[in-house]
């Protein structure tokens, strides 16, 4: 039997949980998957604090974070199908049809809409190019902290960690606390790619050295990984001969980027941002497939889950409006060379698109940039920063509605430095 719901969020993670709870309060029929035995996502496993600053004004841990969501969801009665999977989602002349299989067994599901909410994965060691065999105690900082926060096991006693990514400091900390050696981070970039507050909080306090251009260009071992090969690399991050050092280790931690999970996207044709890995938006965070809609880290990889749950109940909103059905009149929002990414690329001309949210990043790091969204040569919004960090995700608030924008309008996105 073929069962029928207005918005199928898939995802039960921070994002989906926020978008599943804003679509069934304007009155949609929501059914949440998950394929996990638990809802709360990465959070589950985030046992440090530093969440909920930006929507609770509190310092809350990963899984008291999603507990405030988690309350929500279940008082309000929502549908969820736990350990689920979607093996295939199609287009049908009215949404969309899901099969969805279960210890349960396999079930169908007709919807008017979807909502992307499945997150991101990490980079593995074979993504970056390590040469060397495949020992044991090679890790991404995500599984280091799985083993550590939920199985209650200690990967290693003594790691080098690779890259200098939030998981990976936050990891470099916590690893120290249970008693193991971090030996150092190493990044290649010549700049951190983690938050300045991890880097002070994480490394510095705890005198864990941070080693900027350099890199692991080989690992030793068999059954166990016994060693790493570190090296400096030039301006093109290409190791330079010469400056090879071998340094004594049992695991070797990754914290090399994030992917956002976009599968399911691709097999519906959903246009992805190069940019961003995720699909291309609206304001209302609506693919470029209708009645697609995508948020949280499927859709860019962001600095708070404050922003996620943000995005979610952006998504929610609106996919909960589209199921009733509206018309959509998008136009592209182009970035110029000094923007690493935008979200959302496009707004929608149909609805009023007061106080859009728009979040970029830049491309370098900038002292004394403006950042301006330019219409037509008219300039309609303008911010001025002391500096611009890639790491560092900035947030502004744009009225789109108050400007004569139409179909035809080129709208450019632009940060100008000074003195560049």
């Amino acid at each position: 039997m073929i069962k029928t719901c207005d918005v199928l969020v898939i995802g039960g993670g921070p994002a989906g949980l926020a978008a599943a709870i804003s679509a069934h309060k304007e009155g949609a029929r929501v059914v949440l998957v998950e394929r996990e035995a638990r809802l709360g996502g990465i959070l589950k496993q985030c046992i440090h604090d530093g969440f909920g600053l930006v929507r609770f004004n509190e310092k809350l841990s990963g899984p008291e974070y999603a507990e405030r969501f988690i309350d929500e969801f279940r008082e309000l009665g929502i549908e969820s199908k736990l350990l689920t999977f979607v093996t295939s989602l199609e287009r049908i002349p009215e949404g969309f049809k899901a099969t969805l299989v279960s210890r349960d067994g396999v079930e169908v599901y007709e919807t008017k809409t979807v909502i992307l909410a499945t997150g991101c994965r990490e980079r593995t060691s074979k993504q970056v190019f390590i040469h060397g065999t495949r020992p044991a105690g090679i890790f991404t900082a995500g599984t280091a902290q799985h083993f550590t926060n939920l199985l209650g096991q200690l990967p290693t006693k003594r790691c080098v960690i690779l890259g200098s990514g939030d998981i990976g400091l936050i990891m470099a900390r916590r690893l120290t606390l249970e008693g193991a050696e971090v030996v150092g981070v190493y990044e290649v970039k010549p700049t951190p790619s983690g938050l300045t507050r991890n880097i002070h909080q994480c490394l510095n306090d705890y005198n864990i050295p941070l080693h900027l251009s350099h890199t692991v260009t080989r690992v030793f071992g068999q059954d166990r990984l016994t060693a790493v090969e570190i090296a400096e690399v030039d301006d093109h991050m290409k190791p330079i001969s010469g400056t090879e050092e071998i340094i004594d280790c049992d695991a070797l931690i990754l914290s090399v980027g994030l992917i956002p999970e976009n599968e399911i996207a691709e097999t519906l044709d959903v246009q992805i941002d190069p940019r961003t890995k995720g699909p291309i938006c609206d304001a209302h965070l609506m693919t470029t497939v209708p009645g697609i809609f995508s948020c949280g880290n499927a859709l860019h990889v962001n600095d708070l889950v404050d922003y996620v749950s943000e995005s979610g109940e952006t998504a929610g909103k609106y996919a909960a409006h589209f199921a009733i059905g509206t018309d959509r009149v998008p136009v592209e929002i182009h970035p110029n060379e000094n923007i690493l990414y935008i979200v959302p690329q496009r707004i929608d001309l149909s609805e009023d698109n007061h106080e859009t949210v728009v979040y970029f990043r830049s491309k370098e790091v900038f002292e004394k940039a403006t950042f301006r969204i330019v219409a037509d040569g008219k300039t309609l919004f303008e911010k001025r920063y002391t500096f611009l960090k890639p790491p560092e995700m900035e947030k502004v608030v744009v009225d789109f509605a108050s400007f004569n924008i139409r179909a035809n309008t080129a709208i450019r996105a632009e940060v100008e430095v000074e003195g560049q």
